[in-house]
């Protein structure tokens, strides 16, 4: 089964009314470092909140495979690690590096463990959430996955059983793609 939403509806602050853009966003990365995703402008970004005792961790080693498989054409895939969901994420950064790296050889940007949901979600989902309207309109689970455009737009989003592999999703990016 696949769930996912088409064309719907840098600092702790939320960007100025009327920017609709993800690019004014950024992410502190786990390895000490920050992703601003301005720096993705003129390629997709597939986002997706993650942790390391879910049902759907496997998913890394496909994100991995996108990764590997589209990063040269210009995708970039960031995990965010939260723990919002059944307290499946309980490690601290040092933890989920190591888990990320050890278990499933992740080399694309892993973000510093955030709130993506309620109170406090970081605003990247605080944005995505008015972007992606009533039914997507924020994670309700681990692994769930929003793509966002090459001019920093909301595209779609993925409910967490849609694996990375799945045809929905890669026909998805393979259109956002340079050819």
């Amino acid at each position: 089964m696949i769930v996912s939403g088409d064309n719907f509806g840098r600092s702790a602050a939320m960007p100025p009314t009327g920017w609709r853009g993800a690019h004014v966003f950024s992410f502190d990365l786990n390895d000490g470092g920050r992703l601003d995703l301005a720096a993705c402008a003129g390629g997709p970004v597939l986002i997706v909140n993650t942790a390391s005792r879910c049902g759907f961790t496997g998913q890394y080693e496909g994100l991995e495979h996108l990764h590997r498989d589209f990063g040269p054409r210009g995708l970039t895939v960031i995990a965010v690690p939260s723990n919002d969901f059944a307290d499946q994420e309980p490690g601290d950064d040092a933890a989920i590096r190591d888990f990320c790296g050890v278990r499933y050889g992740v080399t694309f940007p892993v973000t510093r463990k955030i709130r993506v949901a309620g109170r406090g979600a970081h605003p990247f989902y605080r944005w995505v959430r008015r972007e992606a309207g009533w039914f997507g309109r924020r994670p309700w689970w681990n692994f769930h996955k929003y793509l966002i455009g090459p001019d920093g737009m909301l595209v779609d989003w993925f409910a967490p059983m849609t694996k990375p592999a799945d045809p929905a999703l890669t026909r998805r990016l393979e259109h956002l793609l340079p050819r």
